[in-house]
């Protein structure tokens, strides 16, 4: 079973494909790409990062420990 969802905001596109039933390399991607916005100097073109839905989670597993209430409270 296939599975795509994508989200844009205005600085980011997010995508993620899955396929449960391929071995295929490549077939379980998240990427994250900037967008060029226009009179900012953050993003002359379009840089992107993929990383295969393992390492995502990884990475969602370390923002939510990270970026938590508790993480943020200084002091």
């Amino acid at each position: 079973m296939s599975y795509n969802n994508s989200k844009t905001t205005s600085r980011f596109q997010f995508n993620v494909t899955r396929n449960n039933t391929s071995k295929k390399a490549g077939s379980n991607v998240v990427t994250i790409s900037t967008l060029p916005v226009g009179g900012q100097k953050y993003s002359v073109g379009t840089t992107q990062l993929s990383m295969t839905v393992k390492e995502a989670i990884a990475l969602h597993s370390f923002l939510d420990e990270s970026l938590s209430d508790d993480a943020l409270v200084v002091g």
